[in-house]
C-alpha cells in the first residue's frame, strides 16, 4: 500500500474472540508510525487485557467513562478530539446495534457517538448472528450514516461453524484503513456514476435486461467517495447497498436513467458511464400480462434507447467522461472504435464473460497515451486504480481546458 497511515488513530476493542487479532492490528499501525490510542470495553478486556495493548501502543489504555486520568472527567470527548479516525475491531453484533440506535452506555459507545472524525467497524460474530435480519438492518443503517464497514469475511469460526461473520485479518483491515486515510485525489469534485442493468418492460411481469450485477459501478462510486469526491450514483435495479457517503438515485429503464443523468451531468466534473444500459426498449409495453392465445408468440416492436454517454459527451461544457465497454471478442479493436466514436478521453474495457456477476475484474484503459492494463483483482481494488488514473488525467485535462488569462490593458486616467 502506498497511502499514508493516519497519524492519530483510536482503536476500539469489543468483546469477541477476534479481540486477539486487534493486538496485531495495533502493532501494524504503530509500525507505520501512527499514534494509537486503545479503548477497551469491559467485555473486550476479558479476552485481551489492557497491559497487552499498552505495551504495543506505548500509551495508557482506557475503558472507564469516569477515568480519573482525564482531568475534566470527559474521556468520551477528550479521547477522540485529536483523532483522525476511529476503528472498532472487533465490532460485535451488540456493539453494531448500539451504534445503529445511538445507545451510549459505556466509554467506547459514547465516544463513537460524540466523535468528530470518521468511524470504521470490522464486524466479528457467528454466522447466524451476522445473517440475522436485525444485524443486517443495523449494518444498513450504519452504512447510510456514513460508517465504513470493513468485512466481514467467510471462513472457520471459533464456534466450529463455517460462514460469513469472521473478522477480516489484521493486515486486510490495516490496508482498508490506509485507503480511507489516503490522498483525496478527487477532493472538491462532483462525480456522477451509473451502475447496474436496466429493465425494459414487455408487459407487467416480463422485460428485457442483462446480467450486469452493478458491482463494478458501485465499486467505482465507493472509490470516488474514498478519493474525496461528492458522488451521485444513478443505479439500475440491483440489491446492492449504496456505498457510505454516496447519494443513490434509482432508475429502472434506459429512458429513466437517461433523464436522471442528463439532469445532473451539467453540474458534474467527472462522469463514469458504468451501467449496462439496454440498447433497445419495447414500443407499447403492455399494461397487463400477455397470455398465450395459441397463435404463436406475440410480435414486439423495438426502439433504440438514447446513448447516455454520447449525449453527456456532447454537452456544451461536458464533464470528464469515462466510458465502459464489455465485449465478448476483439476487445482492443472495439474499445478503441467506441472511444473515438463517443469522443471521450478515457474508456475502460473488459471481456463480459469474465466480469458479469463476479467479485473480481480486469480492465484495460484506453486513452490518447495508449493502453493501460489493470490486473485482475477484487473490483474495489480495480476501481481504486481506475480512479487514481482518472484523477491524474482530470488534473491535466482541466489545465489544458482552461484558457490562458488575457492580459489586462492599461487605461488612461482622466
Amino acid at each position: 500500500m502506498t497511502s499514508p497511515a493516519p497519524r492519530r488513530l483510536l482503536l476500539g476493542v469489543t468483546g469477541g474472540v477476534a479481540a486477539y487479532k486487534a493486538a496485531e492490528l495495533a502493532r501494524l499501525f504503530v509500525k507505520d508510525g501512527a499514534d494509537v490510542q486503545v479503548v477497551l470495553t469491559e467485555a473486550g478486556a476479558r479476552f485481551v487485557g489492557p497491559a497487552t495493548f499498552q505495551a504495543l501502543s506505548g500509551k495508557p489504555v482506557f475503558s472507564d467513562m469516569w477515568d480519573a486520568r482525564v482531568a475534566n472527567d470527559m474521556a468520551h470527548i477528550e479521547l477522540s478530539r485529536d483523532r483522525e479516525l476511529v476503528v472498532v475491531a472487533p465490532a460485535t453484533a451488540d456493539f453494531l446495534a448500539k451504534l445503529a440506535h445511538g445507545v451510549a452506555d459505556d466509554l467506547l459507545s459514547t465516544l463513537c457517538l460524540a466523535r468528530d472524525c470518521p468511524l470504521a467497524v470490522a464486524p466479528a460474530m457467528n454466522r447466524q448472528m451476522w445473517e440475522h435480519p436485525a444485524t443486517q438492518r443495523n449494518v444498513a443503517t450504519l452504512r447510510a450514516d456514513g460508517v465504513f464497514i470493513l468485512g466481514p469475511d467467510a471462513g472457520d469460526q471459533a464456534c466450529g461453524e463455517v460462514g460469513m461473520g469472521r473478522m477480516l485479518e489484521p493486515q486486510a483491515i490495516h490496508d482498508e484503513v490506509l485507503v480511507l486515510a489516503g490522498p483525496k485525489r478527487l477532493g472538491g469534485k462532483r462525480v456522477l456514476v451509473t451502475a447496474g442493468p436496466t429493465f425494459e418492460p414487455i408487459d407487467t411481469v416480463r422485460g428485457l435486461t442483462n446480467l450486469s450485477s452493478g458491482k463494478m459501478g458501485y465499486a467505482v462510486a465507493q472509490a470516488c467517495a474514498e478519493a474525496g469526491a461528492e458522488v451521485t450514483l444513478v443505479s439500475g435495479p440491483t440489491a446492492l447497498p449504496a456505498p457510505p457517503g454516496v447519494k443513490r438515485v434509482d432508475a429502472t429503464t434506459g429512458l429513466q436513467m437517461h433523464a436522471a443523468v442528463m439532469e445532473r451531468a451539467p453540474a458534474a466534473d467527472v462522469f463514469f458511464a458504468v451501467a449496462a444500459v439496454a440498447d433497445f426498449r419495447i414500443v407499447g409495453a403492455r399494461d397487463h400480462k400477455i397470455k398465450k392465445n395459441g397463435k404463436g408468440p406475440p410480435q414486439v416492436e423495438l426502439a433504440e434507447n438514447p446513448d447516455i454517454l454520447a449525449d453527456v459527451a456532447a454537452l456544451p461544457s461536458p464533464p470528464f467522461c469515462v466510458g465502459f465497454a464489455a465485449e465478448t471478442e476483439h476487445l482492443r479493436e472495439y474499445a478503441q472504435a467506441k472511444r473515438r466514436k463517443k469522443g471521450i478521453p478515457l474508456l475502460a474495457a473488459n471481456l463480459a464473460q469474465f466480469a458479469f456477476g463476479r467479485d473480481d475484474n480486469a480492465l484495460t484503459l484506453f486513452d490518447d497515451a495508449g493502453e493501460h492494463p489493470l490486473a485482475r483483482a477484487p473490483k474495489i481494488v480495480v476501481a481504486r486504480e481506475l480512479v487514481a488514473h482518472v484523477a491524474a488525467m482530470v488534473a491535466e485535462w482541466r489545465r489544458r481546458d482552461v484558457p490562458a488569462p488575457r492580459p489586462i490593458k492599461a487605461t488612461k486616467r482622466a
